[in-house]
């Protein structure tokens, strides 16, 4: 039963009911984690990486980063931005990282939850650990799954807690506190008032009205990690703000006990491609029959897919978040050459090609796919050429996920791929290096001020 499905008010104790979150927070060491865990860690921070260098031509990134230099400034603590070098609040930082990130689609996720953690730990993480808390390499990437864990379960709960589907900062951002909580060293009650705030101050806003409604707020990330990390600050200096209901309440009990044996970071898909994940499987189809209609004029494309990604409909996308949350224009970009990057949403948006073919692509809901949603995404296409001849597939699911991972060398080429153009090759090789061997690395702090420098494109 859901929380709202409640009458009465949850009900809570003095002392958290289910396991020691806080504690587990605290005590969580590098050697508690497989290599399994470990090996996923290392794939989606240099994922998230390149996925930052990449946002950095998007002006979602830029207003946001001039936006943090101008009205947050460093005061005591600062950090530097991410791939931008002036120095900031370390929340100002955060938030600025996490917009950039978010400004291109193209960040790892997770099913259940419907969005992302690693938009918002990543940033939080660097913020807090360039001035106030440098660690080893085996810490950082410990504190980097303490974020994961935390923020896909809270985002579980909170998903079962209301009827509304809300962005991903609601939820990533007790994820952020949670990171800010181990770098700060909180005590016990300290780190469960740094979550409860984050959960209390996290930006339940409307996902799908984004969707609907395409802008620059995407999923909430900006003030997700901006809530984060000002909550672990908060509580450092003896703010209250317990409890956490998605972890303290009696009905969350099955998504907490499992902390550390089961592993949200293996959970994790990767993106092959930079826009919405629900239009992804729909893309994978399109991939899958390109070569047996090249050549071919088409006459109309029919994508059967689940009731959300049936929203993503800009055919004519005129700005970068219009065509991350497009269906037809990936799909006809897909079907024309093969592939879709970070150029085809940025500087390929007036493609004539692809907008004519967007304007055939007709987007149906079906009622299996819809049911299977949110555990399994997919999509069916059928394209009719002009000659009358029919070309369809089954229902697809989109590469990237854990049953159907990208391989080491498939991340590898993504994020030299996303970060070569924007922070020169020489940097971004000489990243892809440390994140390789960041479980040797006796200080972490070469890969922070690596990623915190401004790019010199080459």
């Amino acid at each position: 039963m859901a929380l709202s499905e409640r009458a009465d008010e949850p009900e809570l104790e003095a002392e958290p009911v289910n396991v020691d979150v806080a504690g587990w927070i605290s005590k969580l060491t590098f050697h508690d984690m497989s290599e399994e865990v470990r090996r996923h860690a290392r794939r989606s921070l240099l994922d998230l990486i390149g996925v930052a260098a990449g946002g950095l031509a998007t002006r979602n990134s830029e207003i946001v980063r001039n936006h943090a230099a101008a009205h947050s400034g460093a005061g005591t603590h600062g950090a530097r931005m991410m791939f931008d070098g002036r120095r900031v609040s370390v929340p100002g930082a955060a938030m600025a990282g996490a917009a950039t990130i978010d400004s291109l689609d193209a960040h790892d996720g997770h099913r259940l939850t419907k969005g992302h953690a690693g938009v918002v730990i990543l940033p939080a993480l660097m913020a807090l650990s360039d001035e106030m808390d440098s660690c080893t390499g085996p810490e950082f990437l410990t504190r980097f799954v303490i974020g994961y864990e935390i923020a896909v379960r809270a985002g579980i709960a909170l998903h079962d807690s209301v009827e509304d589907y809300h962005t991903s900062g609601a939820w990533n951002a007790i994820g952020a506190a949670a990171v800010g909580a181990r770098a700060l060293r909180l005590d016990k009650e300290q780190t469960r008032h740094a979550l409860g705030a984050a959960e209390y101050y996290g930006p339940r806003s409307q996902m799908m009205r984004c969707i609907d409604f395409p802008t620059m707020v995407k999923d909430g990330a900006t003030y997700g990690a901006h809530v984060g990390v000002t909550s672990a600050l908060l509580a450092a200096d003896g703010f209250t703000g317990a409890p956490a209901i998605s972890i303290e309440d009696v009905l969350s009990e099955d998504i907490w006990n499992d902390l550390g044996d089961t592993w949200r970071m293996e959970e994790q898909y990767l993106k092959p491609w930079p826009v919405c994940r629900w239009a992804q499987p729909a893309m994978q189809a399109a991939l899958q029959v390109r070569d047996e209609i090249a050549g071919k004029p088409i006459s109309r494309v029919v994508v059967e897919t689940f009731q959300e990604a049936a929203r993503l409909t800009p055919t004519h996308p005129e700005d970068t978040e219009t065509a991350q949350y497009s269906l037809p224009f990936p799909v006809a970009a897909m079907l024309l050459y093969g592939n879709v990057d970070a150029r085809t949403v940025t500087e390929g948006l007036n493609d004539p090609k692809v907008h004519a073919l967007a304007e055939r692509v007709e987007l149906t809901v079906s009622q299996s796919l819809n049911s299977a949603f949110p555990a399994y995404r997919k999509a069916r296409i059928v394209i009719i050429l002009e000659d009358g001849e029919v070309v369809e597939t089954g229902a697809v699911e989109a590469a990237g996920d854990p049953e159907r991972p990208l391989s080491d060398t498939d991340v590898v080429n993504k994020f030299l791929d996303l970060a070569g153009p924007r922070i020169g090759k020489l940097q971004a090789v000489t990243i892809a290096e440390m994140v390789n061997r960041i479980e040797t690395m006796t200080e972490a702090k070469p890969l922070i001020d690596a990623v915190l420098s401004a790019g010199k494109p080459d």
